[in-house]
């Protein structure tokens, strides 16, 4: 299964040193309103940067009708489209793909049928401005490169073995 379509809108990538930390985030979507598809089987994801104060669109990627047959090969294109991305919304997914993601730093989080992906972001925002949850702050710290200072700092504070 390979990417049939994708729109990628063009802005600014950029974040500011020291800027509230934003996420990418991916919802298994056939309608873009709504959660409303099984990873494996998704026609498509849309993809979301969200910080604590808004959201925007930044991809829609779209893949061919596909049914839940265990063939493997159809996750690899999938997974590749969600680059960059922290989690993927889905109804449900399966071991191997949950393997996989993970082994990406994709969080795979199952939610209702048809859920709201406007409630699902501003759950997320929340998140981010009250203390995220655990599998949150988890996948914020991995997406940050580490600080090469942090040696430094604890050298100076006497730390020894």
């Amino acid at each position: 299964m390979t990417l049939q379509r994708k729109l990628k809108l063009v802005g600014d990538d950029s974040t500011s040193a020291g800027a509230a930390p934003s996420i990418k985030v991916a919802f298994a979507s056939a309608d873009r309103r709504r959660v409303d598809q099984h990873f494996g089987a998704a026609e498509g994801f849309v993809i979301y940067r969200i910080d604590p104060g808004s959201y925007e669109l930044l991809e829609v990627a779209q893949f061919g009708r596909l049914d839940m047959d265990g063939n493997e090969d159809k996750l690899a294109a999938k997974i590749e489209a969600l680059t960059g991305c922290i989690a993927v919304y889905c109804q449900a997914v399966g071991a191997s793909a949950i393997g996989q993601l993970r082994a990406k730093g994709i969080q795979p989080m199952k939610v209702a049928p048809d859920t709201l992906i406007s409630g699902l972001l501003r759950e997320l925002q929340r998140d981010l401005r009250e203390g995220p949850s655990a599998w949150l702050t988890r996948a914020i710290a991995a997406q940050s490169p580490a600080s090469k200072s942090r040696f430094d700092t604890m050298e100076a504070e006497g730390w020894s073995e």
